[in-house]
């Protein structure tokens, strides 16, 4: 199982996954991602900035996420406050296959991310999600992530969550 650098030509797999992680968030009654957004324009201009990232095994693409270093001009307006000012990640449309089923992939996924911050020596991880996003919220909390406030996006209040790594 590697983490890497999505290509375009992961595209039409990845798609796939947020399709599914779209009607996943649907069934559990979830606003998130019920609105056109995330499309296979932002998943390719993730790819194009190189804040696509995927988890892969025996050539099959189980998760899709943005992993962004540098700022997140939504964080800077956060109500509540952040644990640091350092340097950070952002984590972004974090979206597992149904073949990642069992494999505890997300939770996987985040202890990968904080291997490659340490690799780029960055210390503080950032992220956001629905007030009704109860599978990511149980794995920010299982992962020891802090819960800081609240920030918006696209006109909504998203709970923002920081985990800083140690040195």
């Amino acid at each position: 199982m590697i983490l890497r650098a999505a290509k375009l030509t992961d595209i039409d797999q990845i798609w796939e996954i947020i399709q599914y992680a779209i009607a996943q968030r649907k069934a559990d009654g979830s606003t998130q991602w019920q609105d056109g957004y995330p499309n296979e324009n932002t998943i390719q201009a993730d790819i194009n900035q190189g804040y696509g990232y995927v988890i892969e095994e025996e050539g099959s693409i189980l998760l899709y996420a943005a992993i962004i270093f540098g700022v997140e001009p939504a964080y800077e307006n956060i109500e509540g406050q952040w644990l640091s000012n350092q340097d950070y990640v952002v984590l972004h449309r974090v979206a597992a296959s149904p073949l990642a089923k069992g494999k505890s992939i997300a939770t996987k996924f985040f202890q990968m991310v904080e291997d490659l911050c340490i690799e780029k020596g960055v210390y503080s991880i950032k992220v956001d999600t629905n007030f009704d996003n109860m599978a990511m919220l149980r794995i920010l909390e299982k992962l020891d992530y802090t819960y800081c406030g609240e920030v918006y996006f696209r006109g909504a209040a998203r709970k923002a969550f920081e985990k800083v790594l140690p040195k």
